[in-house]
């Protein structure tokens, strides 16, 4: 057959959560940063993100990852993150896909029992360790950027809600976080639709009455998921917790979501609940489990005070997909509608 383009991607999951991994057919885009390179592909190019998420080829549940040159010399390859409606800085269950894929297909050599390696995101620099047993990776520990509570003991007005009390934590984005209690949720899976109407409203009205703006990069200053929690418990002496983001334009992150954890760590260590040193279990909607960590305080360039969380979780390489473009296809960028969107886009 004709096709006016060809993609190659490796298919892969972290804890449940969709991640491709794009590995051939996009050039690296224009850009002198990674961060420069997203915002690109954004603004200029965001052809690419559909092509791939929205349907036929993709769906509501899938995320697509695009492997660049790194642009730091300490990194040995970069990654852009795509969204079904975003970008985000940096993703944890995507740095695990695209680790577990990048040592799994040979693009980075891997070394038994563990391989360390430097991935460079929108975001920053993100250190792994890829636990490797046989040609396969068992489990992957990121460390992630560094992650702080923005705004503590919020309270924002929700239409059709009332007033809701949130914190507001960085993990890689900004997270609105909220006690998933006081709207009645267990967070289990027959609350999925639900859990995501009542977090698409807080998220919108946290990004419009609050303020939040990364203080190293202003351009990082929109509330971009909700997070629901459940209080801590001690399970086999570890601290525990459950918790579910929500993913515009509406669907539940099927991981504990790596940068969600983070954020929650983030301002649990604000408010004294979590110290440096300790371990923190996360768990999702599905019972998918990261193990978190924070492992050191540090500070921003104005003096924000932030800590160096790490996860560790594990990917599966799902599938080897060529996708391609039929010239006489009338949807070259997909197409999306509300009855599984949530939310048609456009």
């Amino acid at each position: 057959m004709k096709a006016d383009r060809v993609i190659t991607v490796v298919g892969a999951h972290a804890e449940g959560e969709i991640g491709k991994v794009i590995t051939g057919g996009v050039l690296p885009p224009p850009g002198d940063t990674l961060f420069a390179q997203q915002q690109w592909l954004q603004n200029e190019h965001d052809g690419l993100r559909k092509f791939l998420l929205y349907e036929p080829r993709g769906g509501a549940f899938t995320h697509a990852n695009l492997i660049v040159p790194a642009k730091l010399p300490e990194a040995d390859a970069g990654f852009i993150i795509m969204e079904p409606d975003d970008y985000p800085p940096m993703s944890g269950s995507n740095c695990i896909c695209v680790s577990t894929v990048l040592l799994e297909t040979g693009m980075v050599p891997m070394h038994e029992p563990e391989t360390t390696m430097t991935l460079e995101t929108p975001g920053g620099l993100v250190p792994v360790v890829a636990a490797c047993s046989e040609g396969r990776v068992d489990s992957v520990t990121l460390t992630n950027v560094p992650c702080f509570a923005a705004l503590l003991d919020q309270k924002i007005e929700v239409p059709g809600i009332g007033e809701v009390e949130l914190d507001v934590g960085y993990g890689g984005a900004f997270f609105a976080i909220v006690d998933a209690r006081n709207f009645g949720f267990d967070i289990v899976a027959q609350e999925a639709r639900r859990l995501v109407e009542v977090g698409e409203a807080i998220k919108a009205a946290a990004d419009e009455q609050l303020n939040a703006v990364h203080p190293e990069n202003p351009d990082i200053n929109k509330i971009a998921f909700t997070e629901f929690t459940l209080p801590l418990d001690m399970v086999d002496g570890e601290i525990t917790g459950r918790n579910t983001v929500v993913i515009s334009p509406g669907k539940l992150d099927r991981s504990p979501c790596g940068t969600g954890t983070c954020a929650r760590m983030a301002v649990m260590h604000a408010k004294g609940e979590l110290n440096v040193g300790d371990g923190f279990v996360s768990r999702s909607v599905i019972s998918s489990r990261f193990d978190g960590r924070i492992e050191a305080e540090t500070q921003l360039a104005d003096g924000t005070k932030a800590v160096l969380p790490s996860i560790r979780g594990r990917a599966w390489i799902s599938g080897f997909h060529n996708y391609v473009l039929d010239p006489r296809d009338p949807w070259p960028e997909g197409y999306t509608l509300s009855d599984t969107w949530y939310r048609a886009l456009d």
